[in-house]
């Protein structure tokens, strides 16, 4: 490793990661981005390895794509299965964690529903952690793998003076959360948009300026107000698991989604994100979530690279 990021022993967070932490794990995956796509061959860089998964929340993209990262590299894979473990039964997600750790694996990604979940492990354990998604609260390898999207999109290694809007459930969403401190690290200029019901207040405080380099960090309920000024906007899940539908409104979709005629009022270039899974209809019509400048599907296979990346820093 040329820098010293994978020294930190886990990733929990973007929180605290600099600007020139997260380009080098970005550059990383840049690199790695051939191998994930399978148009290189994969590596033996963690040959002998165990990387154990273990979500306690339902996952398609992450859980894959952590499986396929660490199968690229050469290492093997166990995955719990929450609803069949012990967990079920009473025992604490440190217990578990602790006696998989006992197994002789070389490494962990957690999913809870805790926030602060992983935090909690990876202070009792001695391999390295890596959080998936902890409650609310983050999931740095989403932000990262926006990041990495945006960066192969706009043909540009940092956004500085770029505005990016991050539409919908803000108040719900851990991936706000992480693309919130890993953007403006990078610095954009993020503006958070949706009803104030999901978009609290304090949001606006979420992100605080801490040198030249950071971008800012605002709030904003009218997306067109925004639409024609951005460059580049990401659309949120509507998470009705998480508050039952309340504070959503029967007109959300008709204020907040990004229909075809909103998507027609975006300048030339505009890159269009969403984290998955998409509520096609609700958040983003189907026309524009397979449209050419939709980065959805470059989403998913960056998020190998960056895992890729991720997994060689802190288990090789």
């Amino acid at each position: 490793m040329s820098s010293h990021w994978s020294n930190r022993g886990h990733l929990l967070g973007l929180e605290d990661l600099s600007r020139d932490e997260m380009l080098q794990v970005l550059d990383e995956a840049q690199a790695l981005v051939p191998v994930a796509e399978g148009q290189a061959p994969s590596t033996s860089d963690l040959a002998g390895r165990t990387l154990a998964t273990l979500f306690f929340e339902n996952s398609t993209r992450t859980r894959l794509s952590f499986t396929m990262a660490a199968r690229r590299l050469g290492a093997d894979v166990i995955d719990l299965n929450a609803s069949t473990s012990s967990t079920a039964k009473g025992e604490s997600l440190l217990d578990t964690a602790l006696n998989i750790q006992a197994m002789g694996v070389d490494g962990m990604v957690m999913r809870c529903r805790a926030s602060g979940g992983p935090h909690l492990v990876a202070r009792e354990t001695r391999i390295p952690v890596i959080n998936a998604g902890d409650g609310r609260h983050e999931h740095p390898t989403q932000g990262l793998l926006d990041a990495l999207a945006l960066q192969r999109g706009l043909g540009r290694r940092t956004f500085d003076g770029l505005s990016i809007a991050i539409v919908g459930d803000i108040a719900s969403s851990r991936v706000a959360r992480s693309n919130a401190w890993g953007l403006t690290a990078l610095g954009a200029n993020v503006i958070f948009t949706g009803p104030p019901s999901l978009v609290p207040e304090a949001m606006g405080q979420l992100v605080t300026a801490n040198g030249s380099t950071r971008g800012t960090l605002r709030l904003e309920h009218d997306l067109d107000a925004v639409l024609e000024t951005v460059d580049a906007i990401m659309m949120l899940r509507v998470q009705f698991e998480r508050h039952g539908g309340e504070g959503i409104d029967e007109d959300y979709t008709s204020r907040y989604g990004l229909t075809l005629e909103r998507a027609e009022r975006l300048r030339d270039g505009v890159p269009i994100l969403h984290p998955g899974p998409v509520n096609r209809g609700i958040e983003i019509d189907h026309e524009v979530a397979d449209s050419s400048r939709s980065l959805i599907l470059d989403q998913v296979t960056c998020g190998v690279a960056v895992r890729m990346a991720i997994l060689k820093g802190l288990m090789s």
